[in-house]
């Protein structure tokens, strides 16, 4: 009990703080934050929330972004959709080829600096590395810390480099019943749609296709999800990525630590880049570019879009595109690799 009440006193004074400070989704990145420092700050007093708080998370975000699409938008891209393709292929070809930057240090495969590099798709890689061959040791130390400094940067790019800011009230608690009642049902509804269809991410993309579908029903048609509800899954999936990081799990890849923070940066950079050629190909903002490419952390990146004035519709198509064809690719990925090996 000590533990979680100190957890809880980290994590509102974080938030309350970015809410002050009027970042974008302050509750998502005060829970991240608060948990990392209550993990490496405090590892006597360790947490472990029960997973299906993180997945409740993530079905909270999927059905806010399937409340936020605009179907007008998304039907609007038209020839656009050759200019995404290319640029997400070039993403995922990207982060491998830098990854291979990992091969330096004696005794790690192309299969696991691949994996432990690819861009999107940090839960899918870590679940699918150990079956396809690579170290999952590695593969989810550099997966999430590649997440985490997506989501540590990511206030910071879109504040000042965007001057993009929070819209709305992020801890209003007034909310009709029916919107209330909408939200719990289209949670409830994708978490089983997710396990049943087998869907990569099956929590997001399960509460997305189920929101999608609700809306489509009379009694739904006017419904929305209330802010209340949006800043509880934002806490949730912060709390969890940031407790994730602990002083052992730093320490399991040693000296690789430096290279892979390197190979991180180059991603990011590279993504960023091809976030500006996707703004310019697209007609988009740089703000939609950047946020549409960003290398790790969908759901955040989601949840950012969704509370700034960011084109919520354009950003999910770009990064559900790329996270569909990670997964996909990665079995023939780790096939190819092995046979050239």
């Amino acid at each position: 009990m000590r533990a979680w009440l100190l957890l809880v006193a980290v994590v509102a004074a974080v938030s309350a703080l970015l809410t002050v400070a009027g970042l974008p989704s302050p509750l998502l990145f005060g829970g991240l934050l608060g948990g990392l420092v209550h993990s490496l700050a405090f590892p006597r007093h360790r947490v472990e929330p029960p997973r299906l708080l993180f997945v409740v998370g993530q079905a909270i975000i999927g059905v806010t972004v399937g409340a936020s699409i605009d179907w007008a938008t998304l039907s609007g891209l038209g020839w656009d959709w050759p200019a995404v393709v290319a640029v997400t292929v070039s993403t995922l070809a990207l982060s491998v080829v830098v990854g291979q930057l990992l091969r330096l240090h004696r005794g790690t495969s192309g299969v696991t600096a691949s994996f432990a590099a690819i861009a999107g798709g940090a839960s899918g890689m870590t679940a699918l590395s150990r079956d396809l061959g690579a170290d999952d040791r590695v593969v989810t130390v550099i997966q999430y810390l590649r997440v985490l400094v997506v989501l540590l940067a990511m206030p910071a790019v879109v504040t000042i480099v965007f001057g993009a800011g929070q819209q709305g009230e992020v801890l209003a608690v007034h909310a009709g019943w029916s919107d209330v009642g909408f939200s719990a049902l289209a949670v409830v509804a994708g978490l089983v749609v997710g396990r049943l269809l087998h869907l990569p991410s099956p929590a997001v993309l399960g509460g997305l296709l189920a929101t999608i579908l609700l809306l489509l029903l009379p009694p739904f048609q006017d419904a929305g999800v209330p802010p209340v509800v949006q800043s509880i899954g934002f806490l949730l999936v912060g709390v969890d990525v940031g407790l994730r990081f602990t002083a052992e799990s730093l320490r399991a890849i040693g000296r690789m630590l430096p290279t892979a923070l390197l190979v991180i940066g180059l991603i990011i950079a590279g993504c960023a880049g091809l976030g500006v050629l996707l703004s310019e190909l697209t007609g988009t903002s740089r703000l939609d570019g950047y946020l549409a490419t960003t290398p790790g952390g969908l759901y955040a990146v989601l949840a950012t879009a969704a509370g700034t004035d960011a084109d919520v519709t354009f950003v999910s198509a770009v990064q559900m595109l790329r996270l569909l064809l990670v997964l996909l690719a990665a079995p023939l990925l780790a096939r190819l690799l092995r046979r050239r090996r």
